[in-house]
């Protein structure tokens, strides 16, 4: 197979698929066309024919910007991207996008595009390989025995995501993590000199990492560096590929010009020139390779049928185990009616301490769940009781002690739930969410069952003050599509919480949760938590106002609602733990719920403008904080921001009498 030969061919695509759509990147294509075609067409154990084949080498392109590089790969080596795909790249409904996205297209193991996001995703997937093997393997029957490979530039060294996420990668020994580093020294705004001039390599040997270097153009020498990364089984490895970015091309090479914009016509046909293919065909395969994509696919089948004899064999000899197998992949959940039934009433339980115990009462039923904290454990009652912590002696535990690492626990997670088997959490204080966010928004995007325990919700923090007491974090996580966050009452309503969120197989969960005691509520007969919102607390007298609320502001509207009907105006409490859910359902629903012929109003210890949604043909009032929080005892904090019973009271008088 001429290596070579198919490496200039993914040039030649590559730079015709972003001169056709006069949109992209260029450069990185041209670049790493050399170590793409060594990975994909000799280093890479993948099936074209089935992309989830689960013992797959998994590749990552974590500079997805040079996503031509994939599809072009991809389109070669026989995956479901044609040359007309090629050809409609970044347009509309088009199954190449301008950014690799999982889901959309065959062979696309992870989103990528934010710089550094793709490292710490196959960090995840490298951590789920120990895992899985340390559960399935058996003694010469090793089904769970593959690489992690991931490729990446200047601009994913530099972002924090990747630093977090290869520091927790050496520490657990991740030998079977690869990570190629394009060290072109080029970034959008010129040389690497402006704003990057440490050194890599010293970096990652302090991280624990064994570190090699190539010429990445020099196809004999990438394929010797690569097979002596996979000897390493008890470090991953860095290898830093030497590269000239746009590498072809006459005048452009080497440039920042060649970074993000297409290099036009004149310049693609000195680059086809001198890489010896027809400068009046676009898009042009030799036939000599046109079998090439059923020649891969022949090879990956083989590959997989080899392997599909000892799952056979080891399914036969493990049977149980071969149940565990397919339950954990398919995603098939318990029976966990009884953790909602499982607080009693006249708790009085902080939501942090209830999630706690229904996390340990939902994961004794539901043994591929596993995750951990940012260093918060013992605050967030977060810790699987009984279960050991992984390390990198040791891959059979369910704990992770992630370290203060929060945008790279986030960004690990995603990559282990794209490994599959296994059902994930991390948790951290919801203040702290706002270094997850970049993460957990791929994570709504990706359509993955993360959840996410945030406690210490509000000004209730107390003495912390107010660079630890949330103000506006529930409110913009909110506003994260195909986030469910949850916001529950009390205990019972936590419990729910975490079954809706095990439920959900297509998007994560957020549970936002008190660091202070709630009491249990009365609930009337009939209430449904699944529907977003519902009525804790019907009116007593004629109804004057509804008063909605989550989280701990609900026992404190139920209060109000007791002292406002005392002067003769009835007051309806409706929880909402989940606005989205509640905001989906129907109208007939919602307005027997909420009736938009009386005022609604929405109380948050916090910022809550997005509750003027809960009705909206008729009149909303929302009393929040839009203001920072203050330092001293958490029920003082509150009062100070105006929640108590007698200042929301005297604000629904001057509601009630408008």
């Amino acid at each position: 197979m001429d290596l070579q030969k198919i490496a200039n061919v993914v040039r030649g695509l590559s730079a015709d698929a972003v001169q056709k759509a006069n949109s992209g990147h260029p450069g990185a294509p041209l670049g790493l066309a050399d170590i793409g075609t060594v990975l994909y067409f000799d280093s890479l154990k993948h099936n074209p024919a089935n992309s989830s084949w689960p013992n797959r080498d998994r590749f990552i392109l974590s500079g997805g910007h040079g996503s031509m590089l994939l599809y072009s790969l991809l389109h070669l080596s026989g995956y479901q991207v044609s040359l007309d795909d090629l050809k409609n790249f970044r347009q509309l409904g088009s199954n190449t996008p301008g950014h690799p996205e999982y889901g959309d297209t065959d062979g696309v193991e992870t989103t990528t595009g934010p710089l550094g996001q793709g490292i710490a995703n196959a960090v995840g997937m490298a951590i789920g390989e120990r895992m899985a093997a340390a559960r399935f393997n058996r003694p010469g029957m090793e089904i769970v025995d593959h690489y992690t490979y991931v490729l990446a530039g200047d601009g994913d060294l530099m972002e924090g995501v990747s630093a977090e996420a290869s520091s927790l990668a050496g520490h657990l020994g991740l030998g079977k993590l690869i990570l190629i580093y394009d060290s072109n020294q080029i970034t959008i705004e010129g040389s690497t000199d402006l704003a990057f001039t440490e050194s890599v390599k010293q970096r990652y040997q302090a991280y624990g990492w064994e570190v090699l270097e190539v010429d990445g153009h020099n196809i004999p020498e990438v394929q010797k560096v690569l097979a002596q990364a996979r000897q390493n089984e008890t470090q991953p490895t860095l290898i830093i590929a030497t590269t000239q970015i746009a590498k072809g091309a006459p005048t452009k090479a080497g440039t920042a010009a060649s970074h993000g914009a297409p290099l036009g016509d004149e310049e693609i046909a000195g680059l086809k020139a001198a890489l010896g293919l027809p400068a009046d065909q676009d898009f042009y395969v030799p036939d000599e390779l046109k079998k090439l994509p059923e020649l891969m696919v022949q090879k990956g089948q083989a590959l997989e049928a080899e392997w599909n004899q000892l799952f056979e064999q080891w399914s036969k000899e493990n049977p149980q185990l071969a149940e565990q197998w397919n339950t954990w992949l398919d995603g098939t959940l318990p029976n966990l009616d009884e953790v909602l039934t499982m607080f009693q009433p006249g708790t009085n339980l902080a939501t942090r301490v209830a999630s706690g115990q229904a996390l340990n009462a939902i994961a004794e039923k539901v043994p591929n769940l596993v995750g951990g904290s940012a260093d918060l454990a013992p605050s967030n009652n977060s810790f699987l009781q009984g279960e050991g912590i992984i390390s990198a002696k040791d891959f059979s535990g369910r704990n992770f002690a992630f370290g203060v690492r929060e945008h790279g626990m986030a960004a690990v997670l995603n990559g282990l739930a794209l490994y599959g088997h296994f059902r994930v959490f991390g948790a951290t204080f919801l203040v702290f969410s706002d270094y997850m966010r970049p993460s957990m928004r791929l994570a709504a995007l990706m359509k993955l069952p993360v959840v996410y325990i945030l406690t210490h919700d509000s000004a209730f923090v107390g003495e912390d003050g107010p660079t630890h007491q949330p103000i506006e974090q529930t409110e913009s996580l909110r506003l994260i599509p195909n986030l469910h966050v949850y916001r529950p009452a009390d205990a019972e309503e936590t419990a729910w919480s975490w079954v809706e969120a095990m439920k959900r197989k297509d998007g994560p969960s957020a549970l936002v949760l008190t660091r202070q005691g709630l009491p249990m509520l009365e609930k009337p007969e009939g209430w449904d938590f699944t529907r977003g919102g519902y009525v804790l607390r019907p009116e007593r007298e004629e109804l004057a106002l509804v008063l909605v609320a989550a989280g701990s502001e609900v026992s404190l509207a139920v209060k109000v609602a007791e002292k406002v009907e005392k002067e003769g105006f009835g007051v309806r409490v409706v929880s909402v733990p989940n606005r989205e859910v509640y905001l989906s359902q129907d109208p007939m629903y919602r307005s027997k719920v909420i009736p938009a012929d009386v005022p609604t109003l929405a109380i948050e210890l916090g910022m809550g403008i997005g509750w003027h949604a809960i009705n909206p043909d008729g009149r909303v009032y929302v009393y929040d904080v839009r203001r920072f929080g203050a330092s001293g005892p958490g029920p003082q904090v509150a009062e100070y921001l105006g929640f108590s019973v007698e200042a929301i009271e005297k604000h629904i008088q001057s509601i009630i009498k408008k």
